[in-house]
């Protein structure tokens, strides 16, 4: 189905059928293709089609906003991708936020859990500095300051320790907290609250966009911080913005959500599978033919004494008529228990139509199970279906648990 429309907001659905249609400039056909969340593809009278993937989020180029609802729901999205990234992240971490649209899910989110980090004040702590100096404090960086001053004394190059509010934690909350100010459909009072917890930051160092995030370990000092740590880090991975040095302000917010699935169940079984010992790769890399030529990598392959014992491989199909198993993903996984000399494999599909289902292979002992999983269930239900099976797998191999999940 295709509508017609002027530039303005447009909110799709993940792989859905409706299109939109309607006049861009090439500016605006550019960032679009450049952000690669919708397909954009000429139309009639010069117009162009803009039609949803299984790519989500959202994007505005000037007076265009654009926006793809994923099919899981806001929440589990940001669960999905936090937890990818840091099993640590927490379902509480994202949740009550609103259903209205990405940003203001972000930004709601980002907010509260901030203003909870900042509530006994900034954290402070040891930084290591480097600067030029009129005097010598810590120590005398001897090699640069003779390439910078050959044959000058001051000022000098050093580098000491300052007790500050300029560490990790604050660097990470104040570069999320202002790149959520670049991005539209904030409400006035989200607003206010965003540019007043900048000024809690005040002295801290905002990252340049595209720059390796600081690392941070978990403490007792800074346990209070870490939800709103957590978040941070997924808004800037995911979130880019261009205050217009082209002809239009861009931001957007883009994931794929094939990737974000394989990564979300790549880390949920490597916890479930920690019980057991061994060690999990995600993806799997395995010889199939004897020669060594031909490589398989399934997305999950779980190894005890570096012999394989449990394979799975993530799909996500959620077209209509197309979340169900399907023989080339069977024969798949075929040759992946054949080249790991497993009795049994499983497929996981994201939001299967067909019940759970197990086939035995003629002329082998190899089994092959389908397992649906429900994305829309509540993180903590997911996480408990995807232990379950991992003890499934594991009994079935006939590897022992070994402490209590």
């Amino acid at each position: 189905m295709n509508t017609s429309a002027t530039p303005g907001s447009i909110v799709l659905t993940e792989v859905g059928s409706k299109a939109v249609v309607l006049a861009l400039d090439d500016h605006q056909v550019a960032a679009l293709r450049a952000a690669d969340l919708v397909t954009v593809s000429p139309a009639v009278d010069g117009r162009w089609k803009i039609k949803a993937g299984r790519k989500v989020g959202a994007i505005r180029v000037g007076n265009l906003e654009v926006e793809v609802t994923p099919k899981v729901g806001l929440a589990n999205l940001l669960f999905f991708l936090g937890y990818a990234a840091n099993p640590g992240f927490r379902p509480e971490d994202v949740a009550g936020v609103p259903t209205a649209g990405l940003w203001p899910a972000l930004a709601t989110s980002l907010i509260r859990h901030t203003r909870r980090a900042l509530a006994s004040g900034p954290l402070h702590g040891y930084a290591t500095v480097e600067d030029a100096l009129p005097l010598v404090r810590g120590r005398i960086r001897f090699g640069d300051h003779a390439a910078a001053r050959p044959g000058v004394q001051l000022p000098i190059e050093v580098r000491y320790d300052d007790y500050s509010n300029d560490i990790p934690e604050n660097r990470l909350l104040r570069t999320a907290v202002q790149r959520m100010l670049t991005v539209p459909r904030l409400r006035e009072a989200d607003q206010s609250d965003l540019i007043e917890l900048d000024a809690r930051l005040a002295g801290v160092r905002v990252l340049p966009q595209g720059a390796p995030l600081p690392v941070w370990r978990p403490s007792r000092l800074n346990a209070r911080y870490a939800p709103a740590l957590r978040l941070s880090e997924l808004i800037l991975r995911h979130c880019s913005a261009d205050p217009g040095a082209g002809r239009y302000a861009i931001a957007a917010f883009v994931v794929n959500m094939e990737k974000v699935f394989e990564a979300f169940i790549g880390v949920a079984l490597r916890e479930a599978l920690s019980s057991y010992g061994g060690h999990t790769e995600t993806p799997g890399k395995w010889p199939l033919d004897v020669g060594q030529s031909i490589r398989i990598e399934p997305d999950v392959l779980h190894l005890v004494d570096g012999r394989p014992v449990a394979v799975f491989d993530a799909k996500y199909k959620i077209e209509p008529r197309a979340a169900k198993p399907t023989n080339p993903d069977v024969y798949q996984m075929l040759a992946y228990c054949t080249a790991l000399n497993l009795r049994s494999g499983w497929i996981l599909y994201a939001q299967g139509t067909e019940p759970p289902t197990t086939w035995r292979i003629r002329n082998t002992d190899t089994t092959i199970g389908y397992r649906p999983l429900n994305l829309r269930q509540p993180p903590e239900q997911l996480l408990n279906d995807v232990n379950l099976l991992a003890g499934l797998a594991m009994h079935e191999a006939a590897v022992p648990l070994q402490h209590p999940a």
